[in-house]
């Protein structure tokens, strides 16, 4: 598998944490030196681990935020 080259531009937030340390987070990631992207996905504490996740825009983000908004 080829390298993937990642950084965490700012991390927004911690969903959750697992016994082993595991984080599921929220983040903004530019990924291969793209423009950053919002990130949720498990990590590890290093980070240098990560398990799979979902990367969406500033668009996305912002039509996620409205569909949960009128989820009641």
């Amino acid at each position: 598998m080829a390298n993937i080259k990642y950084e965490i531009v700012k991390t927004i937030g911690v969903l959750s944490e697992s016994n082993t340390g595991w984080r599921k987070e929220l983040n903004l990631i530019s990924w291969n030196d793209r423009d950053p992207k919002y990130d949720l996905r498990d990590w590890a504490p290093d980070h240098e681990k990560m398990g799979k996740g979902v990367t969406l825009s500033r668009e996305e983000v912002t039509q996620l935020k409205a569909l949960l908004s009128s989820f009641n």
